[in-house]
């Protein structure tokens, strides 16, 4: 069963926009808790509704992997927020969501497609994150009800 290790929100894109300047700087959101709203995304998150019908309403990213990247280059200095994804989740293999409905605390999901990493990765974590990444970037998904996600304890 999937556990909700962290959440996070970000009012404004960092790298979306900003190809060939510097990215932005507004961080990640901690947040306790968060409103799904189906169709929309995430209350206070900048892809709230970017688009109808926008694949990546909310974003998964495996905690699993974030470790396993932290080992790899050597970095236990960055949270996972620097990969700019909203729900770090633990025990689920993300990649087999893809194309499935799936339900998470009562709000229901499904999943789009594999959030696929960038070379933004590279300056955000270490040289080669994106590279590390590919395959394991994290799930994007469609909100398919509404309803309140929180960190488990």
């Amino acid at each position: 069963m999937m556990r909700i290790r962290q959440l996070y929100i970000s009012p404004k894109h960092v790298y979306v926009g900003h190809h060939g300047r510097e990215p932005g700087s507004t961080p990640m959101q901690r947040v306790d808790s968060v409103q799904c709203v189906a169709g929309r995304g995430l209350e206070g998150d900048r892809y709230f509704d970017h688009r109808e019908d926008f694949k990546g309403q909310v974003t998964f990213f495996s905690l699993a992997i974030y470790e396993s990247l932290c080992g790899e280059f050597e970095r236990y200095d960055l949270d996972p927020s620097v990969f700019r994804r909203n729900v770090i989740v633990s025990d689920i293999d993300l990649n087999g969501l893809i194309g499935e409905e799936f339900e998470v605390q009562g709000v229901r999901f499904s999943g789009s497609e594999e959030a696929s990493p960038c070379y933004w990765m590279n300056r955000a974590f270490a040289e080669g994150a994106e590279k590390a990444l590919r395959g394991n970037g994290g799930l994007r998904a469609r909100i398919l009800s509404d309803g309140t996600l929180r960190e488990d304890p």
